[in-house]
């Protein structure tokens, strides 16, 4: 899943993984995500335009801590992507076809306010969380509430 703008910086992210071929069958298969370089402790993927790494490691991740966000539990610890509307609409269908288990289930968020946005949260088979949201308006990205 090559979406890599070269005019934009990407990021590289490093995590944990108990099961290199349980994080292959996710990220490729899943999430149709391009697997690049790797070796027998260690995998890099095309993340929507960004690259991540799993790294073997010997416990499984467990998510502790959440903080509340719109009336949800958000794992605090996770990363994801911004997704185009359609595209993201796309990959919900996809994981509920998959009978994925959601951690928060596909909804709207800060519906009718500043920032609002699609999102979803699932997690890979050694426990990291994944986000994936998207905003109608992308001016909605980084916006702040006005003090009125």
């Amino acid at each position: 899943m090559n979406m890599s703008n070269p005019s934009f910086p990407r990021f590289h992210l490093a995590f944990p993984v108990f099961d290199l071929e349980k994080t292959r069958s996710f990220y490729q298969g899943l999430l149709g995500c391009t697997e690049g370089r790797s070796c027998d402790i260690w995998v890099d993927f095309d993340f929507f335009g960004h690259q991540i790494t799993a790294h073997l490691y010997s416990s499984e991740n467990e998510v502790v801590s959440t903080n509340p966000v719109d009336g949800e539990n958000v794992p605090i610890r996770h990363f994801g992507a911004i997704l185009e509307w359609d595209e993201w609409h796309k990959l919900a269908e996809r994981l509920q076809k998959e009978n994925v288990d959601f951690l928060i289930q596909p909804q709207i968020r800060f519906q009718g306010q500043v920032g609002e946005q699609a999102t979803l949260f699932i997690k890979d088979p050694s426990g990291n969380v994944l986000e994936f949201k998207s905003f109608q308006d992308e001016s909605q990205i980084f916006a702040k509430k006005t003090n009125s």
